[in-house]
C-alpha cells in the first residue's frame, strides 16, 4: 500500500508500506480521510520521542471497512486503542487505561496510508449524509469535547453561566469552543494570534475571534481552555482566569513554563490537564457531528495523501490559514 512515511526529521516520504495485518477483533479500514495533528508536526519536527522514525503519523481518521460483517460500513476512527478491563476502563476513563495505545506511535502504525488495522470497539458508524473529510474531525473535535465537559463540572457550583476564554485557533481551540456552545455555553471568546487564521476564522464561523491585545486589561474570565500549551499561552492562561475559575489545559507545544503558580494558589485557581477522550466524549461529538450541532464543519482544506509532505511545510511555515488540512489517500476530495 501507499504512505506518507516519516523517515527523519522534517522528511516525510510517500512511498509502498507493508499492508496491515488485523488482529484479533480488528478490521481493516480503507482510509479516505486523515487530517494533520499537532503530533504529527511534533514529530515531524523531531519533537517527540515517543514517535521515533520510520514511522506512518496521523490518527484523525475516517474510511470504509472492508472486510467482515461490517464489510461496506463508513466508520470515524477512535485512534486510542485500550485494555478495557484494567480499573480506568471499567471507570469510563478508559484514555488513562496504562496500556494505552494509539495509532501513530509504536507498536500501531498510523493512518497517513491507504489502509489501516484497528479494533472494531474504536469504529464509529457515520450516516450516509456525513461526508468521511467531516467525520475524521471527531478526533480533534473530542479532544475540546472532553475539556468542555471536565471544565464545566469543575464550574458547576461556581459560575451559572461561565465566560470562557479559548486560547488558539487551530482544530482543538476551534474544536473546544464550538463544543461549549453546543453544550450551552453562549459567552465564549476565542484568542488567535496568526492574522491569516484569525481572518479565515472570522469568515468561516460566528465565533468571537480576537488577538490578545484586544482583551481589555482587567478582563478574567470563568474558564480558560489552552489549546496550544506553549509557556507564553500558560502565562496567558494564568492572567486571565477568574480568582475561584479554572484552566483546563490540552495542548502539548511546550513541556515546562508559562503558569503563575503563585497567583494560582493564592487565587484559588484549578489547573486541569486534559488527555484524548473516554470513549464516550468520542461518541457524543460524533454524533453532535451527525445531529449539525458542531456547526457547517466546513473549515478545513483538502489535499491529496501524495502532497502531505508539502502541506506539513505550509503548517510549518504558518501559510495554512484553516484550521486543519485534510489528507485524502486516493485524491483530492
Amino acid at each position: 500500500m501507499k504512505a506518507l512515511v516519516y523517515d527523519d526529521v522534517e522528511t516525510l516520504r510517500y512511498r509502498e508500506m507493508p499492508m496491515p495485518v488485523p488482529g484479533r477483533d480488528e478490521h481493516l479500514v480503507r482510509i479516505e480521510a486523515v487530517g494533520i495533528c499537532g503530533s504529527d508536526m511534533h514529530a515531524y519536527l523531531g519533537h517527540d520521542e515517543r514517535r521515533p522514525a520510520p514511522l506512518i503519523l496521523g490518527h484523525e481518521a475516517a474510511g470504509i471497512v472492508e472486510d467482515g460483517p461490517r464489510n461496506k460500513e463508513r466508520v470515524a476512527i477512535n485512534p486510542l486503542v485500550t485494555c478495557g478491563a484494567c480499573p480506568a476502563c471499567l471507570s469510563g476513563r478508559d484514555n488513562l487505561c496504562g496500556t494505552r495505545q494509539i495509532i501513530s506511535m509504536p507498536p500501531r502504525q498510523g493512518a497517513f496510508s491507504e489502509w489501516i488495522a484497528i479494533p472494531g470497539r474504536n469504529l464509529v458508524s457515520v450516516p450516509d449524509h456525513v461526508p468521511l473529510e467531516q467525520a475524521c474531525l471527531a478526533e480533534p473535535i473530542a479532544c475540546g469535547w472532553h475539556g468542555a465537559r471536565i471544565g464545566q463540572h469543575l464550574l458547576r457550583e461556581k459560575f451559572d453561566n461561565p465566560r470562557v476564554l479559548v486560547i488558539g485557533g487551530g482544530a482543538i481551540g476551534l474544536g473546544s469552543a464550538l463544543s461549549l456552545r453546543a453544550r450551552g455555553v453562549s459567552e465564549t471568546a476565542l484568542v488567535e494570534e496568526n492574522p491569516k487564521r484569525r481572518a479565515y476564522l472570522e469568515e468561516v464561523s460566528d465565533l468571537k475571534v480576537l488577538c490578545v491585545e484586544d482583551l481589555a486589561t482587567d478582563d478574567l474570565f470563568d474558564l480558560v481552555i489552552d489549546g496550544v500549551g506553549l509557556s507564553a499561552t500558560r502565562a496567558l492562561a494564568s492572567a486571565r482566569t477568574r480568582p475561584g475559575g479554572a484552566i483546563i489545559h490540552i495542548g502539548l507545544g511546550e513541556d515546562t513554563g508559562g503558569l503563575d503558580i503563585r497567583r494560582m494558589t493564592l487565587q484559588e485557581i484549578t489547573f486541569v490537564g486534559t488527555y484524548t477522550y473516554t470513549s464516550s466524549d468520542f461518541a457524543e461529538t460524533a454524533q453532535a457531528i451527525f445531529d449539525g450541532r458542531l456547526g457547517a464543519l466546513d473549515w478545513f482544506e483538502s489535499r491529496p495523501l501524495e502532497n502531505g509532505a508539502q502541506a506539513f511545510r505550509d503548517i510549518r511555515a504558518g501559510n495554512s490559514p484553516c484550521p486543519k488540512i485534510v489528507l485524502i489517500p486516493r485524491g483530492p476530495a
